[in-house]
């Protein structure tokens, strides 16, 4: 089981991202969340990890606080939520979030989430209850997070950030109007962040 990764961020096309570690290159996917929080290409990141192993793919996700990986999984073992829902959930909406929504019986709020109509968030809301972690502590940070940093020069962010939503679960149309007017935002991640928080307020 690889439980943690510490190397150079070598490339991130949302929701993937790559880290050399000692030579060998790692990819991984991560949420939105982790994304933003992701220092400049050639830096040092420190990522805890979550392995899941399939007849056809070993696949790895990448989270920066213990914390958001506790959740995601947390998450996966509710019938009917993969690691795509998970992802897609830990994206439009951060732990402390999560766990309001669901304390408070927030369906409305679950089910603006790509993929999650009533009765996933119905489901949500019963089966976490008893399933959260622990959340003690501020959990692992990225080395530079909430330190500015130039984003990596993109030739289209704005398309990037279209095809980072619908791989979350957002439909290509759905995707469109979040980012309609979000051109200025600058990086693809700030893009992905702005339209996400639109997505939630609405």
């Amino acid at each position: 089981m690889i439980g943690r990764l510490r190397g150079t961020l070598v490339d991130k096309q949302p929701p993937w991202l790559l880290v050399d570690v000692a030579g060998v290159g790692y990819e991984l996917e991560a949420s939105m969340t982790t994304l933003v929080a992701l220092p400049g290409l050639g830096e040092e990141v420190s990522l805890h990890t979550h392995l899941t192993v399939r007849d056809d793919a070993h696949l790895l996700y990448g989270f920066a606080r213990e914390q958001e990986r506790a959740l995601f999984r947390a998450l996966i073992k509710v019938n009917g939520v993969g690691p795509k829902l998970a992802l897609a959930i830990l994206s439009g909406m951060d732990e402390d979030a999560f766990i309001r929504c669901v304390m408070d019986d927030d369906v409305k709020s679950l089910t603006r989430l790509p993929g999650v109509g009533k009765k996933t968030a119905e489901r949500l809301i019963v089966e976490m209850r008893d399933r959260f972690p622990h959340w003690e502590g501020e959990g692992a940070t990225l080395p530079g997070e909430g330190t500015a940093s130039a984003p990596a020069t993109r030739e289209d962010p704005l398309a990037e950030a279209e095809a980072a939503l619908v791989s979350l679960g957002y439909k290509p149309a759905e995707a469109t109007r979040m980012l309609a007017g979000l051109e200025e935002e600058g990086s693809t991640e700030a893009i992905i962040k702005a339209a996400l928080a639109r997505r939630m307020a609405s």
